[in-house]
């Protein structure tokens, strides 16, 4: 036990919520994988970076260097140069990330022995999507993708790849990591095309169809990976200016239950004193807020504005 201790203390890890960190990064390892491996390797679609990469290499390959396999044989020199430019705390979580996506991506696609009965992609289901409704296929293994990475990065956890880039970059010449990533992604979306134009496999659609497919890819993976890290409008604040903020706390108090805080300010352009409250809401009850405020003051100055996440009593946090 000490020895663990001393492991989890010395790789900058918090002993407490260790093991949930790391299964719920496994979670969004299976998820991540479940979008490349079942739906978007088949289709010819590049969702950009290490894993990209490695699809492109597959498809040179013929299929005969696993897309999980490469992407772990990738991401080792670009771990180990980031544990080395980045600290060790770096790279627990990175390295589980990165190993285990890859070895889902293989399991689903049967690549690895004695548990090919783990094979998805060639499920009717699947096959019949790809066939039939290839934008929704598409969308689906978006939609995974992004999942998968939201809930990861949500953790603390990386998958490797132009993350490491991207982070090294920014430390060493400071680089904005979000463009660092576009570049990469470009270049590797870029590459895929050119390889799938050149090993003629692009199937019915052209290779430049499916280049600006992934090109897609990567702008609904990236939006749902956003929605998760910044959370979905679930609340709603309200800052009220009002001659009657007394009666409107009450209403805020008793009839919403709520809580609210009182901030003396000064108008400006008046010059009078007046106390400004702020208040935290559900998006139900923020209806009832305005018709009552409405109601008590009409001249009352209500500011909305979308709330992602709250931490404190009377609201669920996200995780």
């Amino acid at each position: 036990m000490k020895t663990m201790r001393h492991v989890i203390q010395k790789y900058g890890l918090n002993e407490k919520g260790i093991f949930k960190d790391f299964a719920v990064i496994l979670v969004g390892s299976f998820i991540m994988a479940a979008g490349i491996g079942v739906f978007l390797i088949d289709a010819r679609v590049v969702p950009g970076g290490v894993s990209g990469l490695s699809m492109a290499i597959y498809y040179l390959t013929g299929g005969r260097a696993p897309v999980g396999l490469v992407m772990w044989l990738l991401n080792i020199p670009l771990f180990l140069w980031g544990v080395r430019e980045l600290g060790r705390q770096f790279g627990v979580r990175t390295f589980f990330g990165f190993t285990m996506s890859s070895f889902f991506i293989d399991l689903l696609r049967g690549e690895i022995p004695g548990l090919r009965f783990a094979r998805l992609d060639d499920h009717p289901a699947i096959v019949n999507l790809l066939q039939t409704d290839f934008l929704f296929n598409v969308l689906v293994g978006g939609a995974l993708l992004g999942i998968g990475l939201g809930v990861i990065f949500k953790f603390r956890g990386s998958t490797g790849g132009s993350d490491i880039f991207a982070a090294v970059a920014q430390k060493k010449w400071g680089a904005k990591p979000g463009m660092a990533i576009v570049v990469v992604d470009f270049m590797v979306i870029s590459l895929a095309g050119l390889v799938i134009q050149f090993k003629n496999l692009a199937m019915e659609r052209p290779a430049f169809s499916l280049t600006l497919y992934a090109f897609f890819l990567l702008f609904v993976s990236s939006r749902i990976i956003d929605a998760i890290l910044d959370g979905f409008d679930y609340a709603r604040s309200a800052i009220i200016i009002s001659a009657k903020s007394d009666e409107i706390s009450k209403v805020i108090m008793h009839d919403l239950s709520r809580g609210a805080t009182a901030l003396e300010a000064t108008g400006l352009y008046s010059g009078e004193k007046r106390q400004v409250l702020y208040t935290v809401l559900s998006r139900k009850e923020i209806t009832q807020l305005v018709r009552d405020v409405k109601r008590i003051d009409a001249k009352a100055f209500v500011i909305v504005n979308n709330v992602h996440e709250v931490l404190g009593e009377g609201f669920r946090p996200r995780f």
